[in-house]
Order: structure tokens, then C-alpha cells, then sequence
């Protein structure tokens, strides 16, 4: 078994996923440059599985960096792409560095995986592409033909990047063939999974979301909220067309997500797809007000908020139909919108200043006996 790099290897979602290709042993070579992270998170994956990526602080868009960790690692055999920029508010507010980050340092990445014949490509996109379905007949929840019209910078730039990597890994199965060093064009694979809301923590609660800059999502500002580092929840506006009137998505649990990363890799690796693209989501919409009550539920506490103007490129509803990985790729989700709750207050309130502290002893002691 190779090794896998991972972009943003630090982040919430890239450090789960590192967690996870650990404990399913493999070999993982992580990047990050910490602008949305923190190298911490690594010294957490090892007390939970006792192993550890090898790092590189390093940017995405730094072509010779990137290349030379390829030619130090020659047995990558495939990459998880997570690096980018990923708020839809901040995106709206500086669309060029969105464009630099998200787009050209693919461009790059995807030079270096050229250049050194690595194959294998899964892509973190997100359900921005689709913009607002609901302007469609019968498309909640989003299936994956659904067609693709992002309403904000971020969206655009997940969108663009999934043309790209169509275009490339197109041409490069094309080149293959002429070579007859690949007669059936069939090495170039990529997954790009479109996931929904990524939530929760480990339920050891040492291991977590722990943002360094940009807006937070959802439940990291109720955790905020709940632990008294924000005053109050800002509600986007609560006059959608919704039950409740405030805007609807699919929360999925960070775990769960990281599976589907897994599930894909592998499903490249055997069934050689080419390009295809797969919703990650639970299939259940749920409103602002609804997550709020859950979060307040598992806090113990009701956790204040005040309505505001609706936010520029948000859309009403973000709700997955996610048939095509459970049919496919064999993954559906296992964890509960109460379990993702549940799980990040043990985080944020054993961690208040995430990992800027030591993790609670106790809690350390519990995983290194087995216990969580």
C-alpha cells in the first residue's frame, strides 16, 4: 500500500480524514500552510490512533514546494484535495484570493500529479455548486445531475475546479492511450464529492473544529455561543420559504464524511470510473432554528440569537440525495444530527480554547485505554 497525500491535511475535514486512512493503514503525506489550521491537530490524530502523517508546511499554490514533496515521496498513489479557502460570506468579500487559492492551486497540484504519473484524485467540493435547486422541478433533494449554477464566489471556484480536473484527467487518459502505456486510458480517475454540512467531533472530545480564520459554520458558533466566546448566534434572515422560515441544510457528521473520502479513494482504485461526481449528505434537511434547538439540547442551555439580513449567496436549501454513494461506493452515513451535536459540545467545552490548551487529562486517559 502506498502513501496518500492529503491537501490541508490540518484542517477539520482533511485531519479527520488523515485520521482515518491511518487507522485503515495507510501511509499519509499531509500539507497544509496552518492559514486555517493548526499543526496541533496532528499531535491529536496520534493520540488517537498512535500514528501520525508525515508533515510539510507548505503552500498549495507554491509549484517547486509541492513538487519536491512528490519527488521525496515516490510512492504517493493518490492525493485527497481539501487545500482552499472555503467561506461563502468571506468569498463574496475578496473573490480574487478564492480564485488564486482554490483554482490555481489546483492548477498546481494537479502539474505536480502529472509530472510524477499519480493517477488518483479525490476532490473536496461542496454542494455551493449547485446554487439554488430549488428553481428546478423535483430537485430536493440534489441529485448529482442537477444542473450547476453557484450563487457565490466559493461556489464558483468548487465548480470551476471540478471542470478542470474533467478537462485534465480527460486529456491525460486521452495522452495515455497514444503512449500505449495505458491502452485503455483507464489509470485517470477522480472522485469529486459534492458534501453537504460537515458538523460534529471525535466523540473522545480531544479532536475537533478549531477554525483559525475566516467565519465559522453553524454549530462552532453555538458552541461559541454556549461557552461564552460569542455573545450570540446571528441568524441569516427568517424569511425563507421554509417551515420555520430560515434556510435549510444537510448536516452530516465529520466521521462520517471522512469514510466517504475513504470509500471513494477505494472505489477509484478498483472500478477506474474516470471522472464522477458523488453527493455526501444524510438526505434529511434541517433549518437554522431546528439545529438551534438540537445544540441547545445537548448543551443544556438555550443558546441566545438574534435575526439579521439575509447573508449575499446563501440559497434556501441544501438538502443531499445521496443514493448514488450508497449504490456505488457502498457509504451512507451512520451518525445522527444529535450524535454531531452531542459530540461537538464535548469538544468545545472540554476545549474552550481548542488546541491552543492541552487536551483534559481525563480524556486523554480514555483513549489511551481504549475507553472513547
Amino acid at each position: 500500500m502506498g502513501s496518500i497525500l492529503v491537501t490541508g491535511g490540518t484542517g477539520y475535514l482533511g485531519s479527520f480524514t488523515t485520521l482515518a486512512l491511518l487507522q485503515a493503514g495507510y501511509k499519509v503525506v499531509a500539507i497544509d500552510n496552518l492559514h486555517n489550521s493548526c499543526s496541533e491537530s496532528l499531535n491529536r490524530i496520534e493520540l488517537i490512533c498512535g500514528k501520525r502523517p508525515e508533515f510539510y508546511e507548505l503552500d498549495i499554490t507554491d509549484e517547486a514546494a509541492l513538487d519536491g514533496v512528490f519527488s521525496e515521496h515516490s510512492d504517493i498513489e493518490g492525493v485527497i484535495h481539501f487545500a482552499a479557502l472555503k467561506s461563502v460570506g468571506e468569498s463574496s468579500e475578496i473573490p480574487l484570493n478564492y480564485y488564486h487559492v482554490n483554482i490555481y492551486g489546483t492548477i498546481v497540484l494537479l502539474r505536480c500529479m502529472a509530472r510524477h504519473n499519480v493517477t488518483n484524485l479525490v476532490f473536496s467540493s461542496s454542494a455551493t455548486v449547485y446554487g439554488d435547486a430549488t428553481r428546478f422541478p423535483d430537485m430536493i433533494p440534489i441529485p448529482e445531475d442537477c444542473p450547476r449554477e453557484p450563487e457565490n464566489p466559493y461556489g464558483r471556484t468548487k465548480h470551476v475546479v471540478e471542470l478542470l480536473i474533467k478537462d485534465h484527467f480527460e486529456a491525460q487518459a486521452r495522452q495515455a492511450k497514444r503512449r500505449a502505456c495505458d491502452r485503455n486510458g483507464k489509470q485517470w480517475n477522480a472522485a469529486l464529492l459534492r458534501y453537504f454540512n460537515p458538523c460534529g467531533a471525535h466523540p473522545s472530545g480531544i479532536m475537533g473544529e478549531d477554525p483559525r480564520g475566516g467565519s465559522l459554520n453553524l454549530i462552532p458558533v453555538l458552541g461559541h455561543v454556549a461557552v461564552g466566546k460569542l455573545e450570540k448566534l446571528s441568524v441569516f434572515g427568517d424569511d425563507y420559504d421554509s417551515i420555520d422560515g430560515t434556510m435549510i441544510r444537510d448536516y452530516i457528521h465529520v466521521l462520517d464524511l471522512a469514510d466517504g473520502h475513504l470509500a471513494a479513494l477505494k472505489y477509484l482504485q478498483v472500478a477506474q470510473p474516470g471522472v464522477r461526481a458523488w453527493n455526501l449528505g444524510s438526505g434529511t434537511g434541517t433549518t437554522v432554528y431546528q439545529m438551534l434547538k438540537a445544540f441547545s439540547r445537548a448543551a443544556g442551555r438555550d443558546i441566545p440569537y438574534q435575526v439579521v439580513g439575509r447573508r449575499a449567496g446563501d440559497v434556501l436549501n441544501l438538502t443531499a440525495r445521496a443514493s448514488r454513494a450508497t449504490d456505488e461506493l457502498q457509504w451512507t452515513t451512520r451518525l445522527t444530527l444529535e450524535d454531531a451535536c452531542a459530540d461537538f459540545w464535548r469538544w468545545i467545552s472540554n476545549n474552550p480554547k481548542g488546541y491552543d490548551q492541552d487536551p483534559p487529562a481525563i480524556l486523554v486517559k480514555r483513549v489511551q485505554s481504549g475507553a472513547a
